[in-house]
């Protein structure tokens, strides 16, 4: 791995062979970005969003023997758009995978023309899948389940979008008995205000991964410039037994934006995840990224270092509240 340390602050690696996907890789697509990932019959899978040229997205499978190259693309048609239905007509984007149980629950986003909303599907194979229908109505996306249960109710991580103009976009929680009725939203990480890096909106990233301190979350943060949006991503740590209560979070972003594939695409200055592994070590963490909406990278970090700097770099009286 080579890093591309901003100031020496970022704690993520980014790959040699970065960027890992392209739409060469999948012919016929434009762009191929913001994959969830998981572990399968010991490969690394990637559920990938890939564009077509008609504007629409649909999701493919690709997988690797170690998680970096000689990638096998899936030629079937993965979780593609069910374009007869109202909450998908206009593709399907940005998955996040879960396994609960033998199942893998994949939270992903539908674009309706009511705007973007939360679907949920399920598989054990990445073949066939059943779709679960709406989890939230629009607009709300970066969702994602835990892998267990709180008090006997599943627990889902999103980011609705108030209507009001100026309100920001936070970080909710909301619960369920039954993964299909949700209730008890609570909002649990703000976007800061003024001139932070993550300031009036931010958004989930890869789901929340069980760590001997808690929860930790990585979150893409953006900041808007003369020159148009920053996508740069943070952490924070929510509490093991209650998800509703941060621990900690970080003050300083974690990845930003460096590298020319990450500067320049579809939509530039981004790099966005929606899947990691914490490999068999127990510490080294690949995080899975699309970089300017255009191509898939890979960064690796050590899971000690980012628990050690959330609690180091985390200061509540530089965390007001909106």
């Amino acid at each position: 791995m080579t890093s591309s340390s901003g100031g020496g602050r970022e704690l993520f690696s980014r790959h040699p062979k970065n960027p890992i996907l392209g739409p060469h890789d999948f012919p016929g697509r434009n762009a191929v970005f913001n994959p969830a990932a998981t572990v399968l019959d010991g490969r690394t899978l990637l559920l990938v969003r890939t564009e077509h040229r008609n504007g629409m997205s649909s999701l493919a499978v690709a997988t690797s023997e170690n998680g970096i190259d000689h990638w096998e693309v899936d030629r079937m048609p993965g979780l593609d758009p069910l374009y007869e239905s109202f909450e998908e007509r206009w593709g399907v984007e940005d998955p996040r995978i879960t396994k609960i149980g033998d199942e893998f629950h994949i939270v992903y986003v539908g674009y309706s023309p009511g705007g973007p909303l939360v679907c949920r599907a399920t598989t054990t194979d990445f073949v066939s899948y059943e779709r679960h229908g709406v989890l939230m109505p629009p607009e709300d996306k970066d969702a994602a389940l835990f892998p267990g249960t709180f008090g006997g109710r599943f627990a889902l991580i999103h980011r609705p979008v108030p209507a009001i103009v100026g309100a920001g976009a936070h970080i909710w929680l909301s619960l369920s008995p039954d993964l299909r009725h949700w209730g008890d939203a609570e909002l649990v990480v703000e976007a800061r205000r003024g001139g932070w890096w993550d300031a009036n909106k931010i958004g989930l990233g890869p789901p929340p991964l069980l760590t001997r301190d808690g929860w930790l979350l990585c979150y893409h943060g953006v900041r808007v410039t003369a020159s148009g949006s920053i996508y740069r991503l943070g952490l924070v740590l929510l509490d093991l037994d209650d998800p509703s209560t941060v621990l900690a979070r970080g003050n300083d972003w974690v990845l930003g934006p460096q590298e020319p594939f990450e500067r320049v695409g579809d939509v530039s200055n981004v790099v966005f995840p929606c899947g990691w592994i914490l490999r068999d070590d127990g510490d080294t963490l690949h995080l899975y990224y699309g970089a300017a909406d255009s191509v898939v990278c890979v960064a690796e970090a050590s899971l000690k270092e980012l628990l050690d700097h959330v609690h180091e770099h985390s200061d509540p009286l530089q965390t007001p509240t909106p």
